[in-house]
């Protein structure tokens, strides 16, 4: 698929702040007054900015509001009523942390649970596409998982937790690849499948079923070089799992240091999830003839 930015930032930007909205949930870090009231300031913008940012995705913005009338249907439409329900129960929990030094434990546990529903809702959203066979794995909500928990610790200064997280996020991650590169296949789909008429002999196309690009073909169908894919796979997990990591676990902790963490791993989660959404080899590319070995 061709990645939007929207998406990519939707995607990295929500898990963070709904991450950071967990850990300050379970009172981790335990701030109160003014501190905490930045702490969730930040939170909230992330998670904030990043529902904002995935707007930008529909074809007409205005309208988003009537996503929220298919939640017995849609993740999409779940995931918006989880985060406005975290976002407004985060909010009674912060009033009197901040104000008045007080924390309802009962109340934070709530928060941190839906925003962990809402994580879940969000990587559901793709999860559970079966036109998208790389997608369609239980990898997908773990790494969802891991990140916004790795980048809420890191935003919390758990500097135990947090590196110990990311290594693990970095270990899924290579499985989730090792493991996606053989989906496509192992999914059966084919040309012959994807017609209906696969039982009469191998099926090829005759012509494009388009003269010119159109919205599939800008949106679902896109193949990266493998080369580039490579390259790119060492670059983000460097950056969003292995530098970060290393350096809390080897260097004296600084809030110099704990800032250059989190722009690192940001800028790796921000390549990562450039991949995972331009490897996902949609079945609607047979009929384009662009499939996982196609050249680009």
């Amino acid at each position: 698929m061709h990645p939007a930015r929207s998406i990519i930032l939707f995607t990295t930007l929500s898990g963070l702040g709904f991450g950071l909205l967990a850990c300050l949930g379970l009172g981790l870090p335990a701030v109160t007054g003014w501190t905490a009231f930045i702490f969730f300031l930040i939170a909230y913008a992330l998670a904030s900015g990043g529902l904002i940012a995935s707007t930008f995705h529909l074809g007409h913005p205005e309208r988003a509001l009537k996503a929220f009338s298919q939640w017995r249907s849609s993740w999409l439409s779940r995931e918006g009523w989880l985060a406005c329900i975290t976002l407004a129960l985060g909010a009674v929990y912060a009033f009197p942390l901040v104000f008045f030094g007080t924390r309802f434990a009962v109340l934070g546990w709530a928060v941190a649970a839906l925003a962990a529903a809402t994580v879940l809702a969000t990587s559901m959203i793709y999860a559970q596409l079966k036109t998208g066979p790389r997608w369609l794995h239980w990898t997908s909500p773990v790494l969802c998982f891991l990140y916004a928990a790795a980048g809420g610790a890191l935003l919390a200064g758990q500097i135990i937790a947090a590196p110990l997280l990311l290594l693990l996020a970095g270990m899924v991650q290579i499985g989730a690849w090792f493991i996606g590169d053989g989906r496509f296949a192992g999914s059966g789909s084919t040309l012959g499948t994807a017609t209906g008429l696969g039982a009469r002999g191998a099926v090829r196309a005759f012509e494009p079923p388009h003269t010119g690009p159109n919205y599939l073909t800008r949106e679902m169908v896109h193949v990266v070089a493998r080369k580039h894919a490579d390259r790119l796979r060492i670059i983000g997990l460097g950056l969003a799992s292995v530098l970060p990591a290393l350096g809390l676990f080897l260097l004296p902790f600084s809030h110099g240091l704990a800032v250059a963490a989190i722009v690192v791993h940001v800028a790796g989660v921000l390549c990562i999830r450039w991949l995972f959404f331009a490897e996902a080899e949609h079945v609607v590319g047979l009929y384009y003839g662009r499939t996982p070995t196609s050249p680009h």
